[in-house]
Protein backbone atom coordinates (compact mmCIF):
# COMPACT_ATOMS: atom_id res chain seq x y z
CA UNK A 1 0.00 0.00 0.00
CA UNK A 2 2.81 2.17 0.56
CA UNK A 3 4.19 1.85 -2.57
CA UNK A 4 1.17 2.86 -4.74
CA UNK A 5 0.61 5.42 -2.41
CA UNK A 6 4.49 6.93 -3.14
CA UNK A 7 3.30 6.42 -7.21
CA UNK A 8 0.23 8.44 -6.92
CA UNK A 9 1.87 10.96 -4.28
CA UNK A 10 4.84 11.32 -6.96
CA UNK A 11 2.98 11.12 -10.13
CA UNK A 12 0.43 13.67 -8.84
CA UNK A 13 2.87 16.03 -7.90
CA UNK A 14 4.64 16.10 -11.12
CA UNK A 15 1.81 16.22 -13.15
CA UNK A 16 -0.12 19.35 -11.08
CA UNK A 17 3.25 20.95 -11.23
CA UNK A 18 3.65 20.73 -14.85
CA UNK A 19 -0.40 21.98 -15.29
CA UNK A 20 0.40 24.81 -12.66
CA UNK A 21 3.59 26.09 -13.35
CA UNK A 22 2.65 29.01 -15.96
CA UNK A 23 0.34 30.08 -13.52
CA UNK A 24 2.83 30.43 -11.01
CA UNK A 25 4.74 32.59 -13.18
CA UNK A 26 2.22 35.54 -12.51
CA UNK A 27 1.72 35.02 -8.81
CA UNK A 28 3.95 35.80 -6.52
CA UNK A 29 4.49 32.13 -5.88
CA UNK A 30 7.29 29.90 -6.42
CA UNK A 31 7.85 26.52 -7.47
CA UNK A 32 10.15 25.82 -4.51
CA UNK A 33 7.76 26.71 -1.96
CA UNK A 34 5.22 24.57 -3.37
CA UNK A 35 7.72 21.48 -3.11
CA UNK A 36 8.96 22.49 0.39
CA UNK A 37 5.39 22.77 1.31
CA UNK A 38 4.55 19.34 0.28
CA UNK A 39 7.70 17.77 1.63
CA UNK A 40 6.81 19.16 4.76
CA UNK A 41 3.40 17.54 4.53
CA UNK A 42 4.93 14.32 3.51
CA UNK A 43 7.74 14.50 6.11
CA UNK A 44 7.22 12.91 9.88
CA UNK A 45 4.49 15.63 11.24
CA UNK A 46 2.08 14.91 8.61
CA UNK A 47 1.83 11.58 6.60
CA UNK A 48 5.22 10.27 7.90
CA UNK A 49 5.98 8.83 4.28
CA UNK A 50 9.48 11.04 3.77
CA UNK A 51 11.88 10.69 6.92
CA UNK A 52 15.13 11.71 6.89
CA UNK A 53 18.03 11.30 9.50
CA UNK A 54 20.51 13.84 8.74
CA UNK A 55 23.07 12.07 10.65
CA UNK A 56 22.76 8.83 9.34
CA UNK A 57 21.35 9.52 5.93
CA UNK A 58 24.60 12.95 5.37
CA UNK A 59 26.27 10.52 2.71
CA UNK A 60 23.56 9.73 0.18
CA UNK A 61 21.58 12.87 0.80
CA UNK A 62 24.95 15.22 -0.26
CA UNK A 63 25.50 12.68 -3.11
CA UNK A 64 21.85 13.52 -4.45
CA UNK A 65 22.29 17.29 -3.61
CA UNK A 66 25.39 17.31 -5.28
CA UNK A 67 24.23 15.49 -9.23
CA UNK A 68 21.40 18.34 -8.84
CA UNK A 69 24.00 20.91 -8.21
CA UNK A 70 26.32 19.95 -10.84
CA UNK A 71 23.21 19.57 -13.75
CA UNK A 72 21.83 23.32 -12.87
CA UNK A 73 25.50 24.29 -12.79
CA UNK A 74 26.18 23.07 -16.19
CA UNK A 75 23.07 24.78 -17.78
CA UNK A 76 23.78 27.88 -16.36
CA UNK A 77 27.11 27.81 -18.83
CA UNK A 78 24.67 27.35 -21.42
CA UNK A 79 22.38 29.85 -20.76
CA UNK A 80 25.44 32.59 -20.73
CA UNK A 81 26.15 33.26 -24.44
CA UNK A 82 28.72 36.06 -24.11
CA UNK A 83 32.11 35.51 -24.90
CA UNK A 84 34.71 35.21 -21.66
CA UNK A 85 36.48 38.17 -22.65
CA UNK A 86 33.44 40.42 -22.76
CA UNK A 87 33.38 43.12 -20.16
CA UNK A 88 29.63 41.95 -18.69
CA UNK A 89 31.57 39.61 -17.00
CA UNK A 90 33.09 41.93 -14.77
CA UNK A 91 29.90 42.12 -12.50
CA UNK A 92 29.30 38.07 -12.30
CA UNK A 93 32.97 38.10 -11.16
CA UNK A 94 32.98 40.80 -8.31
CA UNK A 95 29.80 39.26 -7.29
CA UNK A 96 30.65 35.51 -7.11
CA UNK A 97 34.13 36.52 -6.12
CA UNK A 98 34.35 39.55 -4.06
CA UNK A 99 30.79 39.95 -2.64
CA UNK A 100 31.07 36.63 -1.54
CA UNK A 101 34.72 36.82 0.42
CA UNK A 102 33.21 40.13 2.00
CA UNK A 103 29.97 38.01 2.62
CA UNK A 104 31.91 35.05 4.47
CA UNK A 105 33.59 37.52 6.93
CA UNK A 106 31.00 39.86 7.80
CA UNK A 107 28.86 36.64 8.81
CA UNK A 108 31.67 34.87 10.32
CA UNK A 109 32.30 38.44 12.56
CA UNK A 110 28.53 38.48 13.40
CA UNK A 111 28.76 34.64 14.82
CA UNK A 112 31.54 35.69 16.50
CA UNK A 113 30.75 38.57 18.70
CA UNK A 114 27.08 38.31 18.19
CA UNK A 115 25.60 34.37 18.49
CA UNK A 116 28.80 33.71 20.56
CA UNK A 117 30.57 31.00 18.31
CA UNK A 118 33.65 30.41 18.69
CA UNK A 119 35.85 31.05 15.21
CA UNK A 120 35.56 27.66 13.79
CA UNK A 121 32.25 27.31 13.87
CA UNK A 122 31.05 30.25 12.25
CA UNK A 123 33.38 30.14 9.81
CA UNK A 124 31.95 27.39 8.46
CA UNK A 125 28.23 28.62 9.13
CA UNK A 126 29.41 31.53 7.10
CA UNK A 127 30.69 29.67 4.05
CA UNK A 128 27.70 27.39 3.83
CA UNK A 129 25.45 30.61 3.91
CA UNK A 130 27.78 32.58 1.95
CA UNK A 131 26.94 31.20 -2.01
CA UNK A 132 23.54 31.97 -3.51
CA UNK A 133 21.72 29.30 -5.39
CA UNK A 134 22.11 27.92 -8.78
CA UNK A 135 18.71 25.48 -8.78
CA UNK A 136 16.23 28.32 -6.79
CA UNK A 137 17.16 31.46 -8.95
CA UNK A 138 15.56 30.60 -12.26
CA UNK A 139 12.79 33.50 -11.77
CA UNK A 140 15.80 36.14 -11.63
CA UNK A 141 18.28 34.18 -13.89
CA UNK A 142 18.39 34.42 -17.86
CA UNK A 143 16.00 32.72 -18.85
CA UNK A 144 17.24 32.63 -22.78
CA UNK A 145 20.64 31.73 -24.63
CA UNK A 146 21.88 35.60 -25.45
CA UNK A 147 20.10 37.20 -22.72
CA UNK A 148 22.86 40.12 -21.50
CA UNK A 149 20.13 42.00 -19.24
CA UNK A 150 22.90 42.92 -16.65
CA UNK A 151 20.90 42.21 -13.61
CA UNK A 152 19.79 39.01 -14.70
CA UNK A 153 23.38 38.03 -16.40
CA UNK A 154 24.92 39.20 -13.16
CA UNK A 155 23.24 36.79 -11.10
CA UNK A 156 23.20 33.58 -13.04
CA UNK A 157 26.97 33.87 -13.37
CA UNK A 158 27.07 34.81 -9.56
CA UNK A 159 25.40 31.08 -9.20
CA UNK A 160 27.71 29.40 -11.24
CA UNK A 161 30.50 30.93 -9.35
CA UNK A 162 30.27 30.64 -6.39
CA UNK A 163 29.09 27.35 -5.42
CA UNK A 164 32.42 26.36 -6.44
CA UNK A 165 34.34 28.82 -4.82
CA UNK A 166 32.79 28.97 -1.28
CA UNK A 167 34.35 24.78 -0.89
CA UNK A 168 37.34 26.44 0.01
CA UNK A 169 36.02 28.34 3.24
CA UNK A 170 33.89 25.78 3.67
CA UNK A 171 37.35 23.38 4.29
CA UNK A 172 38.98 26.14 6.51
CA UNK A 173 36.07 26.22 8.55
CA UNK A 174 36.05 22.25 9.16
CA UNK A 175 40.51 22.34 9.66
CA UNK A 176 39.61 25.54 12.00
CA UNK A 177 37.18 23.68 13.91
CA UNK A 178 39.53 20.20 14.16
CA UNK A 179 42.10 22.91 15.25
CA UNK A 180 40.10 24.36 18.19
CA UNK A 181 38.97 20.70 19.15
CA UNK A 182 42.74 19.82 18.85
CA UNK A 183 45.31 22.10 19.36
CA UNK A 184 47.56 19.65 18.03
CA UNK A 185 45.82 19.35 14.42
CA UNK A 186 48.08 21.07 11.78
CA UNK A 187 46.59 24.07 9.56
CA UNK A 188 48.86 23.50 6.22
CA UNK A 189 50.20 26.93 5.04
CA UNK A 190 49.42 25.98 1.61
CA UNK A 191 46.19 26.10 1.99
CA UNK A 192 45.65 29.30 -0.49
CA UNK A 193 47.91 27.83 -3.02
CA UNK A 194 45.41 25.13 -3.29
CA UNK A 195 41.98 27.07 -3.26
CA UNK A 196 44.02 29.00 -6.16
CA UNK A 197 44.49 25.66 -7.87
CA UNK A 198 41.23 24.54 -7.05
CA UNK A 199 39.55 27.26 -9.27
CA UNK A 200 41.78 27.64 -11.80
CA UNK A 201 42.21 23.82 -12.90
CA UNK A 202 38.38 23.66 -12.62
CA UNK A 203 38.20 26.46 -14.88
CA UNK A 204 40.79 25.13 -17.29
CA UNK A 205 40.02 21.45 -17.38
CA UNK A 206 36.64 21.79 -17.36
CA UNK A 207 36.49 24.07 -20.63
CA UNK A 208 39.04 22.01 -22.34
CA UNK A 209 36.82 19.21 -22.32
CA UNK A 210 33.33 20.78 -23.11
CA UNK A 211 35.60 22.42 -26.20
CA UNK A 212 36.72 19.27 -26.99
CA UNK A 213 33.42 16.98 -26.45
CA UNK A 214 31.45 19.26 -28.83
CA UNK A 215 34.01 19.73 -31.37
CA UNK A 216 34.55 16.14 -31.46
CA UNK A 217 30.88 15.13 -31.98
CA UNK A 218 30.21 17.85 -34.28
CA UNK A 219 33.05 16.63 -36.55
CA UNK A 220 31.89 12.79 -36.57
CA UNK A 221 28.63 14.49 -37.59
CA UNK A 222 29.05 16.77 -40.32
CA UNK A 223 32.31 14.84 -41.70
CA UNK A 224 31.16 11.16 -41.28
CA UNK A 225 27.25 11.19 -40.46
CA UNK A 226 27.60 9.63 -37.61
CA UNK A 227 27.71 10.40 -33.16
CA UNK A 228 24.10 11.46 -33.84
CA UNK A 229 22.92 9.95 -30.89
CA UNK A 230 20.65 11.32 -27.91
CA UNK A 231 22.13 15.11 -27.01
CA UNK A 232 20.87 14.08 -23.25
CA UNK A 233 23.67 11.47 -23.26
CA UNK A 234 26.14 13.51 -23.97
CA UNK A 235 25.25 15.94 -21.45
CA UNK A 236 25.36 13.58 -19.00
CA UNK A 237 28.48 12.28 -19.93
CA UNK A 238 30.34 15.74 -20.32
CA UNK A 239 29.06 16.33 -16.56
CA UNK A 240 30.29 13.41 -15.44
CA UNK A 241 33.46 13.63 -17.17
CA UNK A 242 34.09 17.04 -16.09
CA UNK A 243 33.62 16.06 -12.60
CA UNK A 244 35.74 12.88 -12.40
CA UNK A 245 38.52 15.29 -14.27
CA UNK A 246 38.10 17.80 -11.87
CA UNK A 247 38.11 15.34 -8.86
CA UNK A 248 41.28 13.38 -10.33
CA UNK A 249 42.96 16.83 -10.30
CA UNK A 250 42.16 17.70 -6.98
CA UNK A 251 40.21 20.93 -8.10
CA UNK A 252 36.84 22.19 -7.55
CA UNK A 253 34.20 19.84 -9.58
CA UNK A 254 31.29 22.62 -9.43
CA UNK A 255 33.38 25.01 -11.29
CA UNK A 256 34.91 22.10 -13.74
CA UNK A 257 30.88 21.50 -14.37
CA UNK A 258 30.32 25.59 -15.32
CA UNK A 259 32.87 25.62 -17.49
CA UNK A 260 31.78 23.03 -19.84
CA UNK A 261 28.73 24.54 -20.34
CA UNK A 262 30.19 27.82 -20.58
CA UNK A 263 32.80 26.06 -23.40
CA UNK A 264 29.46 23.92 -25.15
CA UNK A 265 28.08 27.62 -25.74
CA UNK A 266 31.16 29.73 -26.52
CA UNK A 267 31.66 26.95 -29.48
CA UNK A 268 28.14 27.31 -30.75
CA UNK A 269 28.17 31.28 -30.63
CA UNK A 270 31.25 31.05 -32.68
CA UNK A 271 30.10 28.79 -35.33
CA UNK A 272 26.78 30.18 -35.49
CA UNK A 273 28.27 34.00 -35.70
CA UNK A 274 25.70 36.84 -35.45
CA UNK A 275 22.56 34.60 -35.68
CA UNK A 276 21.32 33.21 -32.13
CA UNK A 277 21.16 29.71 -31.61
CA UNK A 278 17.61 29.28 -32.32
CA UNK A 279 18.15 31.63 -35.94
CA UNK A 280 21.03 29.06 -36.52
CA UNK A 281 19.16 26.29 -36.16
CA UNK A 282 16.42 26.76 -38.17
CA UNK A 283 13.26 24.88 -39.38
CA UNK A 284 13.75 21.17 -38.26
CA UNK A 285 12.08 18.63 -40.47
CA UNK A 286 10.75 16.19 -38.37
CA UNK A 287 11.36 13.47 -40.46
CA UNK A 288 14.91 14.15 -41.04
CA UNK A 289 16.53 15.72 -37.78
CA UNK A 290 19.76 14.09 -38.71
CA UNK A 291 19.90 16.17 -42.07
CA UNK A 292 19.89 19.15 -39.23
CA UNK A 293 21.85 17.53 -36.64
CA UNK A 294 24.83 16.53 -39.60
CA UNK A 295 24.46 20.22 -41.08
CA UNK A 296 27.88 22.02 -40.90
CA UNK A 297 25.99 25.31 -40.63
CA UNK A 298 23.44 24.15 -38.08
CA UNK A 299 25.19 21.30 -35.94
CA UNK A 300 26.57 23.48 -33.76
CA UNK A 301 23.60 25.47 -32.20
CA UNK A 302 21.84 21.85 -32.97
CA UNK A 303 23.32 20.23 -30.35
CA UNK A 304 23.65 23.62 -27.93
CA UNK A 305 20.19 23.84 -28.31
CA UNK A 306 19.31 20.20 -27.36
CA UNK A 307 21.36 19.79 -24.44
CA UNK A 308 19.94 23.10 -23.22
CA UNK A 309 16.56 21.93 -23.30
CA UNK A 310 17.56 18.61 -21.67
CA UNK A 311 19.18 20.20 -19.19
CA UNK A 312 16.59 22.04 -18.25
CA UNK A 313 14.25 19.48 -17.36
CA UNK A 314 16.91 18.07 -15.21
CA UNK A 315 16.94 21.31 -13.62
CA UNK A 316 13.78 21.18 -12.59
CA UNK A 317 13.19 17.47 -11.68
CA UNK A 318 16.47 18.76 -9.25
CA UNK A 319 14.54 21.75 -7.30
CA UNK A 320 11.62 18.70 -7.05
CA UNK A 321 14.00 16.16 -4.98
CA UNK A 322 15.63 18.54 -3.24
CA UNK A 323 12.92 21.06 -1.66
CA UNK A 324 10.88 17.71 -1.20
CA UNK A 325 13.92 16.45 1.29
CA UNK A 326 14.58 20.06 2.72
CA UNK A 327 10.74 20.36 3.30
CA UNK A 328 10.67 16.48 5.00
CA UNK A 329 13.97 17.85 7.07
CA UNK A 330 12.14 20.53 8.23
CA UNK A 331 9.38 18.66 9.68
CA UNK A 332 12.01 17.19 11.55
CA UNK A 333 13.18 20.07 13.59
CA UNK A 334 10.81 23.24 12.73
CA UNK A 335 10.52 23.47 16.53
CA UNK A 336 14.21 23.96 16.78
CA UNK A 337 14.11 26.99 13.85
CA UNK A 338 12.47 29.68 15.79
CA UNK A 339 15.60 30.93 17.84
CA UNK A 340 16.33 34.31 18.36
CA UNK A 341 19.76 33.15 16.62
CA UNK A 342 17.92 32.06 13.93
CA UNK A 343 15.99 35.40 13.83
CA UNK A 344 19.77 37.58 13.90
CA UNK A 345 20.91 35.50 11.30
CA UNK A 346 18.26 35.59 8.91
CA UNK A 347 18.37 39.51 9.44
CA UNK A 348 22.10 39.86 9.09
CA UNK A 349 22.22 38.10 6.22
CA UNK A 350 19.49 39.18 4.64
CA UNK A 351 19.21 43.18 5.20
CA UNK A 352 23.35 43.50 6.36
CA UNK A 353 26.11 41.06 5.24
CA UNK A 354 24.27 40.60 1.40
CA UNK A 355 23.73 44.58 0.82
CA UNK A 356 26.89 45.62 1.82
CA UNK A 357 28.67 43.25 0.17
CA UNK A 358 27.07 43.72 -2.93
CA UNK A 359 27.38 47.31 -2.96
CA UNK A 360 30.73 47.12 -1.75
CA UNK A 361 31.76 44.74 -4.73
CA UNK A 362 29.61 47.06 -7.49
CA UNK A 363 31.71 50.20 -6.88
CA UNK A 364 32.73 51.89 -9.90
CA UNK A 365 30.55 49.06 -11.43
CA UNK A 366 27.94 50.72 -14.78
CA UNK A 367 24.59 48.38 -12.61
CA UNK A 368 22.13 51.81 -12.11
CA UNK A 369 20.50 51.85 -8.75
CA UNK A 370 17.66 49.48 -9.33
CA UNK A 371 20.20 46.39 -10.69
CA UNK A 372 22.29 47.35 -7.33
CA UNK A 373 19.34 46.55 -5.29
CA UNK A 374 17.87 44.00 -6.31
CA UNK A 375 21.38 42.36 -7.00
CA UNK A 376 21.45 43.01 -2.69
CA UNK A 377 18.03 41.28 -2.43
CA UNK A 378 18.48 38.33 -4.61
CA UNK A 379 20.75 36.54 -2.68
CA UNK A 380 18.65 33.12 -2.97
CA UNK A 381 19.85 30.39 -0.80
CA UNK A 382 19.22 26.95 -0.85
CA UNK A 383 20.66 23.86 -2.32
CA UNK A 384 24.21 25.08 -2.10
CA UNK A 385 23.71 26.38 1.17
CA UNK A 386 21.93 22.84 1.54
CA UNK A 387 24.72 20.85 -0.30
CA UNK A 388 27.35 22.07 2.54
CA UNK A 389 25.27 21.34 5.73
CA UNK A 390 25.78 17.98 4.48
CA UNK A 391 29.19 18.17 3.43
CA UNK A 392 29.87 20.04 6.79
CA UNK A 393 28.03 16.87 8.98
CA UNK A 394 30.22 14.15 7.17
CA UNK A 395 33.65 16.12 7.43
CA UNK A 396 33.86 18.59 10.57
CA UNK A 397 33.19 17.24 14.16
CA UNK A 398 30.33 15.71 15.13
CA UNK A 399 29.44 18.40 18.29
CA UNK A 400 30.36 21.26 15.77
CA UNK A 401 27.79 20.41 12.92
CA UNK A 402 24.82 19.68 14.86
CA UNK A 403 24.00 22.77 16.10
CA UNK A 404 24.76 24.74 12.65
CA UNK A 405 21.78 22.41 11.53
CA UNK A 406 18.54 24.62 12.45
CA UNK A 407 20.55 27.62 11.71
CA UNK A 408 21.27 26.63 7.57
CA UNK A 409 17.44 24.88 7.42
CA UNK A 410 15.85 28.30 8.96
CA UNK A 411 18.22 30.65 6.45
CA UNK A 412 16.87 28.03 3.75
CA UNK A 413 13.13 28.26 4.27
CA UNK A 414 13.56 31.81 4.77
CA UNK A 415 14.91 32.22 1.98
CA UNK A 416 12.80 29.87 -0.15
CA UNK A 417 9.98 32.08 1.01
CA UNK A 418 10.65 35.71 1.46
CA UNK A 419 12.40 35.43 -2.32
CA UNK A 420 9.99 33.27 -3.57
CA UNK A 421 7.15 35.93 -2.72
CA UNK A 422 8.91 38.86 -4.32
CA UNK A 423 10.38 37.90 -7.13
CA UNK A 424 7.98 37.83 -9.31
CA UNK A 425 6.49 41.52 -8.71
CA UNK A 426 9.76 42.78 -8.48
CA UNK A 427 11.35 41.36 -11.32
CA UNK A 428 7.87 42.83 -13.28
CA UNK A 429 8.35 46.17 -11.61
CA UNK A 430 12.00 46.34 -13.05
CA UNK A 431 11.26 44.80 -17.02
CA UNK A 432 8.68 47.68 -16.79
CA UNK A 433 11.39 50.12 -15.74
CA UNK A 434 13.95 48.49 -18.21
CA UNK A 435 11.21 48.41 -21.14
CA UNK A 436 10.48 52.41 -20.43
CA UNK A 437 14.13 53.40 -20.32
Amino acid sequence: MTETMWFLIVGGVLIFMGLASSTFRHLPISTAMCYLAIGFVLGPGAANMLHFDLATDATILRRITEVAMLASLFAIGLRLRVPPTDRIWILPLRLGVVAMVLTVALLTVFCVYVLGFSWGPSLLLAAMLAPTDPVLAHDVQVEKPGDIDLLRFSLTGEGGLNDGIALPFALLGIAVCRFEASPAAVLHWSFALQALWGIAGALGSGWFLGELAVRLVAYLRTRHGQALGPEGFYALGLIALSYGVAELLHTYAFLAVFAAGLAMRRVEQKASGDKSAREAVGTIDADDVGATASDPARAHAFMAERVHGFTIELERIAEVAIMLMVGAVLATIWRELFTWQAALLIGCLFFVARPLSVEASLIGSGAHGAQRRLMSWFGIRGVGSFYYLLYAIEQAPKDVAKPLVPLVIAVIVASVIIHGVTATPLMKRYQRVIDQA
